[in-house]
Formats: structure tokens, sequence, C-alpha cells
């Protein structure tokens, strides 16, 4: 069913607020071992823990009012560190309110740090999966995911959307500033930054350093670590001075590789770190020593001189298998069986709106756009969404699983007011909103690249 204006609130109201809280369900094999709540959740939630064998970590939070369904949440990243036993204790911060709803709550850590969509997929279902074996089973599951996470969760609904007998495993999905353009296309404006950063600056690598084509992002055997790389970024650009502080050289470094790329000027180290360490990480896990991306044609602009730019610039072809496996393992198809809303803002620092629009088409192109719903908020912030903004969209989706009302784009600003009186935080859903092609944001491929 479609709602043809308005929603009805008081149903919407009813659907929230009136949930029983359900006793949790006998066991199969005991509960696994409890663990610390973080503050957030310490009064209103039991916490438990384990390490499963492939490695990864699981936290789970089971509220003492639970209202019988589950959020299995996928993190962003990719995580620079090898997990920990703590490392999901921020995400279950960042989303208490999840648990405050009555939601109870899995995530897992991945088993490794760094790239790996489909083992991320993998470990994600592993920690639903702890969840009903140890825990409890839950009456509906929800899939969240965030920023690279939303990736994961884009790829596990087509890869792990059924359990073994038919049924299906998800009831619905959840992204909040997903990047949902997945890897072959999401990563490729990072390819475009690593020639730019380097046309620029010639230190990464330097001139008497071995050197390495600059798609492979940092030679295999380097020992340049992260720490070393942010201080050759700000040798070259000041980037973590005040601008009063930099060269003339410097500012007009950070001018040229900004100009060039149109994103903002803070964002350039944390793009430097994917376009190197996660490039290496990609050559050495999925493309095994092939090109994923090309720069051929490219023509940059937004530099001093452009011209020159585009003569001397690094230039490299993608390899078909190369191109190919990378997507295989993180480029999502559109296929998409049950309800999903995203969320994501317009300003987005990180994650571009405009992935949105890459997802979007994908989705229509495999025949499921009406099981997705696309809103926007507009904080200048990646995942930032406040409190009653997520639970409007989480509730919105609950509704659309259990009484068939997809939401239309108003519906969220309308369930998000109403929201306020219980949660912290601003309403900035805007349903007039559309986001432009991606070619508007970032350089275009042809479509052979693609």
């Amino acid at each position: 069913m479609r709602l043809s204006k308005s929603l009805p609130l008081a149903l919407l109201a009813g659907s929230m607020l009136s949930m029983p809280a359900l006793a949790q369900e006998a066991l199969k094999s005991g509960l696994p071992d409890s663990v610390k709540c973080p503050d957030a959740v310490a009064a209103i939630a039991t916490c438990y823990g384990a390490k499963l064998e492939t490695g990864a970590y699981v936290l789970a939070a089971m509220p003492k009012s639970w209202n019988g369904n589950l959020i299995v949440f996928a993190h962003g990243g990719p995580a620079t560190e090898p997990p920990k036993s703590s490392s999901s204790m921020g995400d279950l911060t960042k989303y208490a309110v999840e648990i405050e709803r009555g939601y109870g709550w899995v995530a897992s850590t991945y088993r490794r740090e760094g790239y790996g969509v489909q083992m991320a997929a993998a470990d994600t279902e592993a920690a639903r999966q702890f969840f009903i074996d140890r825990i409890a089973k839950p009456k509906r599951t929800i899939l969240h995911g965030a920023s690279y996470g939303g990736l994961v969760a884009a790829k596990l609904i087509e890869t792990h959307a059924k359990n073994g007998d038919g049924s299906f495993a998800y009831d619905g999905v959840f992204l909040n500033s997903g990047l949902v353009s997945g890897a072959a296309v999401g990563y490729e404006f990072r390819a475009d930054l690593r020639v730019v950063y380097q046309y620029y600056c010639k230190n990464l690598p330097r001139p008497g350093e071995p050197q390495y084509p600059l798609w492979m992002g940092l030679s295999h055997d380097t020992m340049l670590t992260l720490k070393d790389m942010d201080a050759r970024v700000d040798e070259c650009t000041g980037v973590s001075k005040p601008a009063a502080a930099r060269s003339d050289q410097q500012k007009q470094n950070l001018a040229n590789i900004i100009g060039v790329m149109g994103f903002p000027e803070r964002m350039l180290t944390r793009h430097m770190q994917a376009a190197t360490f996660l490039f290496r990480e990609i050559d050495q896990r999925i493309t095994h020593g092939g090109s994923a991306f090309s720069n051929m044609g490219i023509q940059y602009k937004g530099s001093a001189d452009d011209v020159a730019l585009n003569r001397e610039v690094a230039r490299f072809a993608a390899d078909p298998a190369a191109r190919e496996a990378l997507k295989k393992d993180g480029q999502p198809t559109g296929v998409l069986p049950v309800p999903m809303v995203a969320i994501h803002s317009i300003n987005d620092p990180q994650v571009t709106v405009e992935v949105e629009s890459v997802y979007r088409d994908a989705v229509r192109a495999a025949g499921n756009e009406d099981r997705l719903v696309q809103a926007y908020t507009d904080e200048a912030l990646h995942t930032g969404q406040s409190a009653p903004e997520i639970v409007a969209a989480l509730e919105l989706l609950n509704q659309w699983i259990v009484m068939g009302y997809k939401p239309e784009a108003g519906h969220f600003a309308e369930a998000c007011e109403q929201l306020r009186t219980g949660f912290d935080g601003p309403c900035r859903y805007h349903p007039e909103f559309q986001p432009k092609a991606y070619s508007a944001k970032y350089y275009t491929r042809d479509a052979v690249a693609r």
C-alpha cells in the first residue's frame, strides 16, 4: 500500500509507542559472556560479547524492555587497525537510540582490518546468527549499514537475504550515509586524487624512493605508516595548519588539489589515506596486480594551469579482469528483495550524496524500485543524523514492513517532528531534494572503464 498524501500519525505513534515488552526467549545453548555496556546504554540493556572462529568480535545489546525486533549493524571504515573486543562499543554508543527504542542490537568488527566487502558481509551475517543462536530469536530483523557499512549491507542483502529454509533472514534494510555507489565507481575519484596529488606534491613516492604505479596506492613492501603519510600530505599542503601558517607554496598546492577535486580541504588527508593504504589492500586482496581504475582521457579542471596538469599528470588504464574482480566484491547490482530506507545528508563531506543516484539507477534497472525509499537531511556531517531523524526512518521502515505502508518523502519530516518530544536533536529532512547524477560531482569514465 502507498499512502496518498500524509502519514496516518496516530497509526505511526501506535507502532512506535505501544509495542509490548517481550520476554527473552529460552536459549538454545546458554547466554554468551556478558560484557560491560557503554555508558549510553548501561542502564537499559545487557551487553554480550564473543570472539568468533573467524577472528571477528561480536558485540550484542539486549534491551531490558525488548520490542522483539533486532538490528544487525554493519560498521563503516574500512578499519585501519586490527579488530579488538571493544571496537564496536563506539558504534553502540553512537546508535544508542536504537536500543532506547527497544531494538536488540548486534554488530561484528569484521575478522580483520582493511578492505573486503564480501568478507564484511559474511561477518555481519555471522553476527545475526550469533544473536539468534545464543541470545534470542527476533520477530523481525533490520539490517543497518552506515558509511562503508552501507555498501556492506547493500551487498549482504544481495547474497545472504534468505535462510536455508527459504525464509527471509532480513525483513528490511536501513542505511545512513551509505557508500552505495560501490567500490568500483565510488573509489574512482580517489584514483584521480592520487595522481593529482602526486603531480603537485611529488612526495608519495619521493623522486629518490622506489617508484610504483599510482593506482597501486602504495608499494607492497613500504614501511610507510599512516602517520608518515599524514606528515607528507602536511609537508606539501600545510592542511593541518591554519591558513596563515602555510607557506605560499603550500597554499598554492592545496588550492590546486582542492580546486581540481572539489571536496572540502578538511577531507584531504582522509581521502589520501584511502587512496594509498586502501588502494594497496585492493591490489593485494582483490585485483592481484591489476589496476581496477582508469584515468585515461579524463580532463581535470580547476587548477591554476589545467593544460600543464592534463599534459603531465600520470595516466593508467584499467585491467578488465581487475575491474571485474572489484565490482564482484563490492559493486551493488540493484538486487533488493526486501524494503530499504536510505537516508543521506545533502552536505555529506565524505560520501557525497550523489552516490544515492548511482544506487537508485541500479535498483531501478534491476526492477526493484518499489522496494527503495531515499530521504535527505542537510547536516554538514558524515553519518551525523540526529536521534529523531534516525528513529523516524527506522519506524517508517518498520511500518512499511509490518503494514505495507511505503513511506513518501514528506513522511520523514512529519515523523521526525513528532519524535522530537522524546528525543533530542533537530529535524532536517528536505522532502523536495533529489541528488544529481554522480557525474555532476566527480569526473566521469567511459562505458568500458565502468
